[in-house]
């Protein structure tokens, strides 16, 4: 790990939570790890957390080591001892709990996607504008920028190793949706996620296509659909709705279980993107390949310590794609962990996350993705639901006697 130099302790920043489900207990291992693996100009310090359920939130804090426990966020965005507020919600509320941290004067680091609308979007990234001009940093979640593997790659195309780029493939898979009998959680109804897939998932990729190419899509063609478009209720979340049997309450699915579409780069270069949380096998499986004039690379998430890369300038005799395995000191982020060959993991992710954002704030540099690159994701996914909607005609063949 790195060597801390031995004079004064720096200053702290008090960090303040909204949410504690999955998202929460991940930003809290980043929170919680960072100091103590990178050597910091500010030194995080967990000062409250917050939920709606006091004795879920209280439990929360207990365990992720939060020193306070509040049930109203807006109270949590007034404390003294808060100077950055992760929001860590789902997407209908974040909003409005980022632009009221950022008009209480806080840094903020919010979730992926930005929010559920471009108008939102908008709005929070104008306020981060404002707060920018205060000296406030303001930064979109998107933590797989933060795989060391995939900062490589982005290193290796800004050093120009892959040439012109001609065609990039990006597919995110899941499969914990294809059970009709899971239920209706809030990631499937559109009033609290936005979309579906589009957003958890196909958000992800559409930020991973424009961070390494350097470029904005600018047009795209999709398709889109909703496979299962009833579930059951959660417990103690009765609507009245009945399935056509009489049997267990079901709800409607107002989001897409899949989304599949096609875009152009501003150089022309073509995009593919598939994602969708019905791929039976699938758990985590988020696969990138890029090709160029001069080599390519791939990457899979599960294999998240790897990179494979093809220098396409070698003779064709010895030519190939070639296993890098990123764990070298000179790898991003890793001059802080283990020795070379010592993989590490998704939560590793998150703590190189809050070292981005805490060294912005020492430093007075603008973090990234900014609130404005939040808002170009968000302007895509618009896109890509326009495009499916004037696409979703569809007439199966009829079986002929």
């Amino acid at each position: 790990m790195e060597q801390r130099d031995s004079g004064a302790a720096p200053p702290t920043l008090g960090v303040g939570m909204v949410g504690y489900a999955f998202m929460g207990a991940a930003h809290s291992q980043g929170w919680r790890t960072v100091g103590r693996v990178f050597d910091l100009p500010m030194r995080p310090v967990l000062a409250a957390i917050a939920g709606r359920d006091p004795s879920a939130v209280r439990a929360a804090a207990d365990r992720h080591g939060w020193a306070a426990a509040e049930t109203d966020w807006r109270h949590l965005i007034t404390r003294d001892d808060v100077q950055l507020v992760d929001v860590c919600t789902p997407g209908d509320s974040h909003a409005e709990i980022a632009i009221a941290a950022l008009e209480a004067g806080k840094h903020v680091l919010c979730e992926k996607p930005l929010a559920n609308s471009v108008a939102e979007a908008e709005a929070m990234t104008a306020a981060a504008e404002r707060a920018r001009a205060r000296g406030q940093m303001a930064m979109v979640g998107f933590n797989y920028r933060r795989v060391p593997a995939i900062a490589y790659a982005r290193k290796l195309i800004g050093e120009g190793r892959l040439g012109t780029l001609r065609h990039l493939r990006f597919t995110y898979l899941q499969d914990w949706l294809v059970d009709p009998e899971f239920p209706l959680t809030w990631r499937l109804q559109r009033e609290h996620a936005g979309s579906g897939a589009l957003g958890d998932l196909g958000a992800h990729i559409v930020d991973l296509a424009q961070y390494l190419a350097g470029e904005h899509l600018v047009g795209v063609s999709a398709l889109s659909e909703t496979f299962v478009r009833e579930r059951p209720l959660l417990a103690g979340a009765s609507t009245g709705l009945s399935g056509a049997g009489g049997g267990a309450e079901r709800g409607p699915v107002t989001v897409d279980d899949a989304a599949l579409f096609t875009g152009r780069l501003t150089s022309g270069a073509l995009a593919s993107f598939e994602a969708t949380r019905m791929a039976s096998g699938r758990k985590n499986a988020l696969r990138l390949e890029i090709n160029g004039e001069l080599g390519a690379i791939a990457f899979d998430l599960e294999r998240l310590n790897e990179l494979s890369f093809h220098d396409n300038t070698e003779p064709a005799a010895t030519a190939g794609f070639r296993r890098i395995l990123v764990t070298e000191s000179e790898h991003p982020y890793l001059e802080a962990w283990w020795p070379p060959g010592h993989a590490l993991g998704y939560e590793h992710t998150f703590t190189h996350q809050a070292r981005d954002l805490v060294e912005a704030i020492a430093t007075g540099r603008d973090p990234a993705p900014s609130f404005a690159d939040g808002l170009q994701v968000q302007r895509v996914l618009a896109a890509v639901e326009e495009s499916a909607e004037k696409n979703a005609v569809y007439t199966p063949v009829q079986a002929q006697d």
